[in-house]
């Protein structure tokens, strides 16, 4: 008995959250189911980003609030909307008041013409977010550089977060962080939630992950608007440290790093210069490829307001950069340019045309050639 009125009292909270347009509720199917993926190694190792069918998730979602059918991107009914603002109803409100960071150094790691600093920093109380600053030689409070913020990747390897674009261990392709640190910036690469440091002790991996994608999932916000609190935490420390000039700060990342830097940019103006490479995986091209991707990507109910190419597009006036590979089967290259048009028209009406530029290399996959670093490189260079 007790177990029914608990049952139905959910049922009744997901229905006002997520249908509150009760004629389209009648016709929705008002459970989401999540089921596993397994490993599938080599190209399944990278591309089985989570182990709960996002997909599931992100077609229920799709319709929240707004009668779509999860057939296309109608929009609103009548007149124009604050399209930030229905972002931010979508991921969960607004986020809250910054404390204090409580930063914490450890040991140091002398590198060939820069140094690694172990540190941390508190993104809310009880949440310390373990992170890797890397200063060049030369570089401190008399003649502070640039910043930049380094969001790491997905490929479903939780073992490895900071450490791989800090070029402590994981792939010399996504070194990215002791590259840009080698070419004078201080460079920041904290591990985002699920990812190293902050892996669970009970529940491993994808387990974790889908975790607490529904632990914010019921409590009306989403595993995206978790990831921007956490990133606008490391640009508040990064601004901290006195090597930094914080008035020329930017962010790189690959993949799901990719997609916080489209992510986090909207809402973080101190971030001067934005670079993803190898994501920008439209709603459109998720269901039409039935494609499972990490959670970050999806933003309960947006769809019917806009597609991930419209949140870029929020950035502007800012400079932003992106590459892609032709063949990246994460990000379908047809929507990549659909999405590409959309984030074009996006900085024209914000009259910054040439703060926007992409790249698409022909044959490529999902990796960052010599190309793409080199526009990475050019980019960073407008700070």
């Amino acid at each position: 008995m007790f177990l029914s009125v608990l049952q139905s009292r959910a049922f009744d909270y997901l229905k006002r959250r997520l249908f509150p347009n009760r004629e389209f509720f009648s016709a929705a199917v008002p459970i989401v189911f999540f089921s596993f993926a397994g490993d599938n190694q080599d190209t399944m190792k990278r591309r089985n980003f989570i182990t709960g069918t996002a997909f599931g998730a992100a077609g229920a979602l799709s319709g929240c609030a707004g009668g779509t059918t999860g057939q296309g991107n109608p929009g609103p009914e009548s007149g124009e909307v604050d399209l930030k603002q229905k972002l931010l109803e979508c991921l969960g409100g607004s986020w809250p008041e910054p404390g204090d960071l409580r930063p914490k150094s450890g040991e140091i790691l002398q590198r060939e013409g820069f140094r690694i600093e172990e540190v941390s920093y508190e993104a809310e109380p009880g949440d310390r977010i373990q992170a890797l600053l890397l200063v060049p030689e030369g570089v401190d409070e008399r003649n502070p550089a640039p910043g930049i913020c380094v969001w790491h990747q997905h490929a479903g390897q939780y073992e490895l977060g900071k450490s791989e674009p800090a070029g402590l261990q994981g792939n010399p392709m996504h070194f990215t962080g002791e590259g840009l640190a080698r070419l004078g910036y201080v460079v920041l690469c904290p591990d985002a939630l699920c990812f190293e440091s902050r892996q669970d002790s009970k529940l491993e991996g994808g387990s974790f992950e889908r975790f607490e994608f529904l632990r914010y999932f019921v409590s009306g916000k989403c595993m995206a608007w978790k990831n921007i609190f956490d990133m606008r935490r490391a640009v508040d420390y990064l601004a901290f440290r006195p090597e930094v000039d914080a008035e020329r700060m930017g962010c790189y990342g690959h993949s799901m790093g990719s997609t916080h830097t489209w992510l986090v940019g909207p809402w973080e103006p101190r971030l001067k210069c934005l670079v993803g490479n190898c994501c920008l995986p439209t709603y459109e091209a998720i269901h039409d490829s039935k494609i499972l991707h990490c959670f970050p990507n999806f933003v309960p109910g947006f769809y019917q307001f806009g597609d991930t190419p419209d949140i870029a597009g929020l950035i502007a006036p800012r400079v932003l950069h992106l590459n892609f590979g032709e063949e990246d089967e994460g990000s379908p290259i047809d929507g990549v340019r659909k999405g590409i048009g959309t984030i074009e028209k996006a900085y024209a009406e914000a009259g910054a045309s040439d703060s926007f530029s992409w790249y698409i290399e022909e044959g490529a996959g999902h990796v960052l050639s010599d190309t793409m670093w080199e526009h990475v490189k050019s980019t960073f260079a407008r700070l």
